[in-house]
């Protein structure tokens, strides 16, 4: 069976962001996040060397969770506007590089991708999910995997890969039992409130002792420890119930139908140049086979991302570095062989019977 790579996409166009938040195109034009895109998905396409992969983007908020709690995800500030520009230069280069790019208005991001994930795994292809979000604990298996992005407070730490082993040594609680513990504990992320006074190690001990779930543990309310907890457990019961159904990814999601799309080097040569990313311009002529030729305008400039060092969390992606030589797959590509064609799949526009939604709007990148 394939392996397939499922990128989070605005987690990794934030963490990219955050890594070079300050690098520009000589006009002022914000270029950080490009560069560290291409540069990520080159990275993880060269170590993971998956026979497809997929991108997801959220497209608005999500109708089903803000119906059911308004004051979902509320707090989250407004995306900075030097990474909202960003945003559909993303869309092009990701599109130029021959990936599909998927998003949904009204469904969250998170759910399109771990239905999907989920779909694949049960048909034998091994899957990894390329996100810092821990809301993807709850899907990983023998054959779903996820590739976390190192912490930007310790970037030397690098890409770690969590199993089924990694979810339970990291949570004290196994996957199967993460939306039960989310809504144990609450989602800062989300906005979603914990019940007061309870941390990681508290929800996964009741979890572990009290049943595996939320219904588990208030049903043995009266023997829970340490004791002050009982009364505010009932008195909480409904809301820790509808935590779980925010918690909890839809899989019920329709499935994402066929449609081969090829890489488009000449469009990807193009949007390098315009946004002066002269070395990953150069590698990407290297990938595909062909001379480094033309620059940017020189009133334009080189972006001042293309001159800097990789820092925090983007440390290890810049490669191959042109200074120390080319991978196995850049050597393929001077060969005169070009880069092949990536399996990618497309989501139907096909409406989700039974949900909130009324009309589900579908952007295909």
């Amino acid at each position: 069976m394939s392996k397939w790579l499922l990128i989070d996409g605005f987690n990794l166009a934030y963490r990219c962001f955050h890594a070079l938040p300050e690098f520009t195109r000589a006009d002022g034009f914000p270029t950080g996040a490009l560069y560290g895109w291409v540069k990520s998905l080159w990275r993880l396409i060269d170590d993971e060397k998956p026979e497809a992969t997929l991108v997801f983007f959220d497209l608005g908020e999500s109708a089903d969770r803000v119906a059911l709690h308004a004051a979902y995800k509320a707090q989250r500030q407004p995306m900075p506007d030097a990474l909202r520009q960003q945003i559909e230069p993303i869309k092009a280069l990701t599109r130029a590089m021959g990936l599909a790019g998927v998003a949904v208005q009204g469904v969250e991001s998170d759910d399109l991708l771990a239905a999907e994930a989920v779909r694949l795994g049960q048909a034998g292809h091994d899957v990894v999910i390329v996100s810092s979000d821990k809301d993807f604990a709850q899907i990983v298996d023998e054959r779903i995997k996820i590739l976390r992005p190192p912490p930007s407070a310790n970037p030397k730490l690098g890409w770690r890969r969590l199993d089924a082993a990694g979810v339970k040594e990291k949570f004290g609680v196994p996957p199967e039992q993460i939306a039960h513990y989310l809504a144990l504990v609450g989602d800062t992320a989300d906005n979603i409130p914990g019940l007061d006074g309870v941390g990681p190690k508290t929800a996964a001990k009741w979890l572990t002792e009290y049943g595996g779930s939320v219904d588990a543990v208030l049903a043995r309310a009266a023997e829970i420890t340490p004791e002050r907890f009982r009364v505010p457990l009932l008195a909480n019961a409904e809301r820790l119930r509808l935590n779980l159904r925010l918690t909890t990814l839809n899989l019920a999601l329709p499935p994402i139908s066929s449609e081969s799309r090829n890489p488009q080097p000449a469009e990807l040569f193009r949007l390098l140049d315009e946004f002066a990313l002269r070395s990953s311009a150069d590698e990407a002529r290297r990938r595909y086979g062909l001379p480094s030729i033309g620059r940017p305008d020189p009133a334009v400039g080189a972006s001042s991302a293309e001159h800097a060092p990789i820092v925090s969390d983007i440390s290890s992606i810049g490669r191959p570095d042109p200074a120390v030589g080319a991978s196995p797959e850049v050597d393929s590509a001077l060969a005169g062989r070009s880069a092949p064609a990536p399996l990618t799949r497309i989501l139907s526009s096909e409406p989700i019977a039974g949900r909130a939604v009324v009309e589900y709007q579908t952007e295909l990148f």
